[in-house]
């Protein structure tokens, strides 16, 4: 509404020509939902189901604590005499998978910032239970459900789901991922249950495991909101233990001795302690990949941007996947012929080390979102834009109003287009606006308050297989 003046003089009004701009909304900031040392900032379990950011282990050490000391972790020392005194020969150590902890989230942690993670989001659903520990399925579906009404995180991760049953696994999952579809700005980062059949474990049968994953482990519903990864891995991290639980054997000469406790050795048996902690630093720590994945996306996504495929990137603090797999044998996992449920290998190769070889969705059979990818560029523009066009809720639904918001969401895109995120040789070529009368909406939406705007993008796909032709040619001089 022009102003009225009534005092002659002169006036300045200053002319908004620029459209407003859309912030980019951050593309993985990961969830962990599992179970804590502690949960507290000022008072004891006031973090207790309260999602909280943090940034670094130190932050997760002083907010939630640290690992659950293993206490069935064993060694043995193999000491032989020479010239008349004792000398260690060798050290090895044990500990069986079903005595170990299963609250891994300080390990799943260590991964993720190891392998280029950031800001994240912890949800503590309660403390550790007593060793091997249990998990129950209600407790991750309540941490879930706090992180409905937190805007930022955009990855779920539950680093510690395969010690649940398979069908609490399932149950956990298909919610995560009916989260991921009601909200549409998150995605969900799982790995694969075998129901029994380790992943940690070089004579398992991966096939079988995955196999059991897609027909019991995960349902059929949302399929392009979550991406599975398989075997576990091996990683470098150092497993915490109880010395004063630890049981140590030393064998002399080959005549074994009963066991004694690690403590006991330090200062007395110098030589013997500090060989039995080197084997037990050096037993591997076998941990799911979740939460290395999650730090791939992270640092994938600031390397080079959401739309680039995390695969064929090194593994940081990895020696090796737990399962070696060929060729034919990712040939069934990376395409599911039945329902679709892809899932991605972590493989090893000469001279190159771990690589995540595989960048589909479990939707693997779908054209829209096979890939990983494209599924998380989708969910980065939408909520970008949702965000900035909210400014424009219950402006006047007009012709003005329409430019505005055109200009602004072409603005965006054609930035995206410039970066690679877009495939096309000019703007008109990778995306599309159309906002208008006619175009959109009717007169009825007009009356009824809907101002609709449809959008087009051709997102740029991963190159998953490269065919070289090669053919003999005739000799012409």
């Amino acid at each position: 509404m022009a102003t009225a003046y009534k005092t002659p003089g002169v006036y300045i009004e200053e002319i908004p020509k620029f459209p407003p701009s859309i912030a980019p909304v951050e593309t993985a900031i990961p969830a962990f939902v599992g179970y804590t040392a502690k949960a507290e900032n000022l008072a004891v379990d006031d973090l207790h189901l309260k999602p909280t950011r943090i940034s670094s282990m130190v932050d997760y050490e002083k907010y939630f604590g640290g690992a659950q000391a293993e206490e069935a972790i064993s060694a043995t020392v193999d000491v032989a005499t020479v010239n008349s005194r004792p000398t260690v020969q060798k050290a090895a150590a044990s500990l069986a998978e079903n005595a170990r902890s299963k609250h891994i989230m300080y390990y799943a942690l260590q991964l993720f910032f190891a392998n280029g993670g950031g800001p994240c989001h912890i949800v503590s659903v309660n403390g550790y239970t007593t060793l091997p520990g249990s998990l129950v399925v209600g407790d991750l579906q309540a941490g879930l459900a706090t992180l409905v009404k937190v805007d930022e995180p955009t990855l779920l991760v539950f680093p510690e789901a395969q010690a649940l049953s398979i069908s609490d696994f399932r149950t956990l999952h298909d919610a995560a991922l009916q989260q991921c579809a009601d909200l549409q700005d998150r995605f969900v980062i799982m790995d694969v249950h075998g129901d029994g059949v380790s992943l940690s474990n070089a004579n398992a049968n991966l096939l079988t495991a995955i196999g059991t994953f897609r027909n019991s482990g995960i349902g059929t519903n949302n399929l392009k909101y979550g991406a599975a990864y398989a075997p576990n891995i091996e990683t470098v991290l150092d497993l915490a233990y109880d010395e004063t639980e630890t049981d140590v054997v030393i064998v002399t000469d080959a005549t074994p001795a009963a066991a004694v406790k690690l403590n006991t050795l330090s200062g007395a048996s110098n030589q013997i302690y500090e060989a039995a902690k080197a084997a037990i630093r050096d037993f591997p720590c076998r941990l799911p990949p979740s939460s290395a994945m999650a730090g791939i996306y992270a640092a994938v996504d600031n390397s080079r941007g959401v739309w680039k495929a995390p695969a064929n990137v090194s593994v940081n603090a990895v020696v090796q996947p737990t399962i070696q797999m060929s060729n034919r044998d990712q040939e069934t996992i990376n395409v599911d012929v039945n329902a679709g449920k892809s899932v991605n290998a972590i493989r090893s190769f000469t001279g190159k080390g771990p690589l995540v070889w595989g960048a589909r969705t479990l939707a693997g059979n779908d054209n829209e979102w096979r890939y990983v990818s494209v599924r998380r560029l989708f969910i980065f523009v939408e909520e970008s834009v949702k965000k900035a066009t909210e400014a424009f809720v219950f402006e006047p639904n007009d012709a003005n109003t329409w430019v505005k918001i055109q200009a602004m969401i072409e603005n965006f895109l054609t930035t995206l287009w410039r970066q690679g995120a877009l495939q096309g040789v000019k703007p008109e070529h990778a995306f599309y606006v159309a906002v208008g009368l006619g175009k959109t909406m009717t007169a009825l939406d007009i009356l009824e308050g809907r101002m609709i705007i449809e959008i087009g993008m051709a997102a740029v796909r991963p190159a998953e297989f490269i065919i070289l032709r090669f053919s003999h040619k005739m000799a012409e001089s």
